[in-house]
């Protein structure tokens, strides 16, 4: 998920190969390059524009269009490709432009500067004036509960509690949920009913929970890479869903 390169395949029933259209596509921030094998087996290659709109929608789907001469507004005969590979660097460019979903940290009572504490790593040591990193998150919910250290119950979950800032969240127009609760890396229950509360609620695009998504012992490097997860997740599926459903088989 956090590596440069997002890669996903998309594979069609049907024959070998031999007789149908493979795609390898490389989207960045500037260029769409695509590599094509024909079903004789010639290799193509092809550069577009990522970002184009007066042309067409996305520069994979164009180019996949162009090399099997279909035009623009066509639906794309899938029958004639055996495989569609992508990577991009969309989650990338998010990340660096701050382009991501809105995103809530869920914390233990106590914590919520936790993350924008950090472990106080300075590159310039004697620098007075410090500028600190843009938070991926926009808001944080201080949720009253709490394990010990083995995995034991120190302060039940107040799930009404939760429940009230999940609402506060949803009525902010938050997208994204990230949870990193103490100690969840060992015992992760309270981490597990707080996403079950959200995604009974219906309403949020992604619910990243820090026992999944990175299990490390440290709550601070295990709540920066979950409000990552939260924060990018929501791009890239909506850009891979985009890719599928345009090439679904057709009825």
């Amino acid at each position: 998920m956090m590596s440069t390169m997002l890669n996903t395949k998309i594979r069609f029933a049907g024959d070998q190969h031999t007789n149908r259209w493979e795609f390898w596509i490389d989207r960045g921030g500037t260029f769409t390059d695509i590599l094509a094998r024909t079903p004789t087996g010639e290799l193509r290659a092809h550069k577009l524009l990522s970002d184009n709109p007066r042309q067409y929608e996305d520069a994979s789907l164009h180019g996949i269009r162009e090399f099997l001469g279909v035009p623009p507004d066509a639906p794309i005969p899938t029958e004639r490709i055996a495989a569609v590979r992508m990577g991009t660097t969309i989650a990338t460019n998010a990340l660096l432009e701050r382009r991501g979903a809105r995103t809530a940290l869920f914390i233990n009572e106590g914590l919520g500067d936790a993350l924008a504490i950090g472990y106080q790593n300075r590159e310039s040591l004697f620098a007075l004036a410090i500028r600190k990193p843009d938070l991926l998150y926009e808001r944080v919910f201080e949720i009253r509960g709490r394990l010990r250290a083995d995995g034991s119950e120190a302060v039940p979950l107040d799930e009404d509690a939760a429940l009230a800032a999940l609402e506060d969240a949803r009525a902010d127009g938050i997208e994204s949920i990230a949870v990193a609760l103490l100690h969840s890396w060992r015992e992760n229950r309270h981490e597990a009913r707080l996403g079950e509360l959200a995604r009974e609620m219906g309403c949020f695009t992604h619910i990243s929970l820090s026992s999944e998504v990175a299990p490390l012992m440290r709550l601070v490097s295990r709540g920066d890479t979950t409000t990552a997860d939260a924060y990018l997740s929501p791009i890239l599926r909506r850009y891979v869903s985009r890719i599928q459903q345009a090439l679904s088989p057709s009825e």
